[in-house]
């Protein structure tokens, strides 16, 4: 994505917010007016009330208004096209939709879709858009509605740039987060509709992107290079990246935050590949059909289960064995995190059906958890070189934005995946007072000075927020008093 500057103090200031932790007097009204509000859902509007009724920290309620309907006030374009609901979703202050962050966007809507026919619409018109995105290249990772605008990245991007393609930087979790956002629904609420031949079609071309850039029959199809500055941005050695061992494991160009990877084995990544293969085959054998597909979940799993059971986890020399982040499949590793999702420190929040059932199969003595346990320890860590901590806050970055900038997507991440009310209460507190005085989540933060970020509407951020303030409702309300 297109790197934003900071947003100074000063300007907030003259905007009328309060650049302080929290606020000590009326908080003002920032939710944008509900008449120019992109899609109304009648079960999160009542959401919003019970929790803002119930809840006693005010700032955290008017927070969680502001925040968890964001994707829908702002983000959504709603249509009929073919018979068939279709949902366009921008990530906010880019007008293009990745098929990562519209899933990851609607996704902490799902528990609410039993009793609203109208959000299941919308929610199955991105299904519907994701699988017409897959179709026309499933190496891309963002789209435009105009499926014949031509990208600004043509002019700087060798690779098979087709018009309707915002970016075509190939990712595995891209194709990974339509086959969450398709089961999480049809758990919710059994409805089969959305899972036609268009869809079966997407499906089929998923697994043969993933077997194609398993590599062992040649580089495949892809490859990609951008005339650019930024190391971040550009593949080596020809646009096919560093020499890897053929193991099983799926190449991934770029991590989930749109920079390129240093060794294209990424574990956080091929871990969701297999929880979402899982989620594929348990969803096709329910629909009785697409079963053709079910043997090639099976191989592609048996692969990943093996080389990830090989080569994803290492010896660390503070923390024990823990999960690389990137591997060659020769004995090289990286360990690091990213605040992008998916990230070491987020393997409990996508794996499913369980999180010990994923993770405890690639340990010899089924001690997966554990493995995640010391992996966590060492992300939240000095040993983590995108772990910063300051006087705003403490957190995980990442290469994107640059050193000393915490995501709060980390933070939010840390407190979906705690066990632990006191750190639960730690990143709760961290958000509230983040802010910036804008009511809202932004992309990262200064560690030292929260008024000092990088993209003031930035939906996934917000959405998720909402997701994790949810969470908390229902499970532990006492943190929100």
């Amino acid at each position: 994505m297109e790197r934003r500057t900071f947003l100074q103090q000063s300007t907030l200031a003259a905007a009328g917010f309060f650049i302080k932790p929290s606020f000590g007097g009326e908080l003002p009204v920032v939710r944008i007016p509900e008449g120019q509000r992109k899609f109304k859902s009648k079960s999160v509007e009542k959401m919003i009330r019970e929790v803002r009724t119930n809840i006693g920290n005010k700032e955290m309620g008017w927070l969680f208004e502001n925040c968890f309907p964001n994707t829908l006030d702002t983000t959504v374009e709603f249509d009929i096209i073919g018979g068939k609901p279709d949902t366009y979703v921008i990530t906010g202050d880019i007008d293009a939709m990745w098929l990562r962050d519209s899933s990851a966007q609607v996704y902490p809507y799902l528990s609410l879709t039993k009793d609203d026919k109208d959000l299941q619409q919308l929610i199955r018109g991105v299904i519907h858009r994701q699988a017409k995105c897959i179709l026309k290249d499933p190496y891309a990772n963002a789209f435009y509605k105009n499926e014949s605008k031509v990208s600004e990245w043509k002019e700087t991007d060798i690779t098979d740039m087709k018009p309707g393609i915002h970016e075509r930087k190939w990712e595995i979790d891209s194709l990974c987060y339509p086959i969450r956002l398709g089961f999480g629904y049809w758990m919710e609420t059994k409805d089969t509709s959305p899972f036609d031949d268009e869809w079966l079609e997407a499906m089929r071309l998923v697994l043969k992107t993933f077997k194609e850039q398993q590599r062992k029959e040649g580089d495949g199809p892809y490859s990609f290079q951008r005339k650019t500055s930024w190391a971040t941005d550009g593949v080596p050695l020809g646009g096919y990246g560093y020499p890897t061992k053929k193991v099983g494991l799926i190449h991934s160009m770029f991590r989930p935050s749109d920079d390129a990877t240093i060794y294209p084995f990424l574990i956080p990544s091929n871990l969701f590949a297999l929880s979402s293969l899982r989620n594929l085959r348990t969803l096709l054998e329910a629909l009785g059909k697409g079963k053709e597909l079910i043997p090639s979940c099976f191989a592609l799993e048996n692969d990943l289960i093996k080389a990830l059971g090989e080569y994803a986890i290492v010896n660390h020399h503070t923390y024990g064995q823990v999960f690389a982040y990137e591997v060659d499949g020769f004995g090289n590793h990286t360990f690091m995190d990213d605040a992008n999702v998916p990230s070491l420190l987020a393997l409990p929040y996508l794996q499913s059906p369980g999180f010990a059932g994923d993770l405890s199969v690639l340990h010899p003595d089924k001690k997966g958890y554990m493995v995640y346990q010391n992996t966590r320890r060492a992300v939240l860590s000095e040993a983590n070189p995108f772990y910063f901590k300051g006087k705003a806050g403490e957190g995980v970055g990442g290469p994107h934005v640059g050193v000393n900038m915490i995501w709060p997507l980390s933070i939010i991440v840390r407190g979906l995946t705690s066990h632990d009310s006191q750190e639960t209460a730690l990143c709760l507190k961290m958000l509230q007072n983040s802010h910036a005085g804008t009511g809202f989540m932004h992309e990262a933060f200064h560690k030292d000075d929260a008024a000092k970020f990088t993209r003031k509407w930035f939906a996934w951020a917000n959405t998720l927020f909402g997701e994790f303030v949810l969470k908390t409702y229902r499970e532990r309300p006492a943190l929100l008093s």
